[in-house]
């Protein structure tokens, strides 16, 4: 580890009051947790690629009618 990194860690730990391996601890959980986000989002995007988002012709002029009415 950078001494530098090492360091910033270290500061981080004393000021909130939390060992260095609680402080490791938590930030390993925290970047598992963002990678298994990342993840559930590529497969989402995957799975939504394949269909059609385009909305139907006739639903997308109903909604347009509703939207003259609305005063914005």
């Amino acid at each position: 580890m950078p001494d530098e990194l090492f360091l910033r860690a270290d500061a981080t730990a004393r000021r909130l009051k939390l060992s260095r391996s609680a402080l490791y601890a938590k930030a390993v959980s925290a970047y598992l947790e963002q990678q298994d986000n990342a993840e559930i989002t590529r497969r989402l995007n995957e799975v939504y690629s394949r269909t059609s988002s385009k909305l139907d012709p006739q639903l997308a002029r109903m909604q347009a009618k509703l939207f003259k009415k609305e005063a914005w």
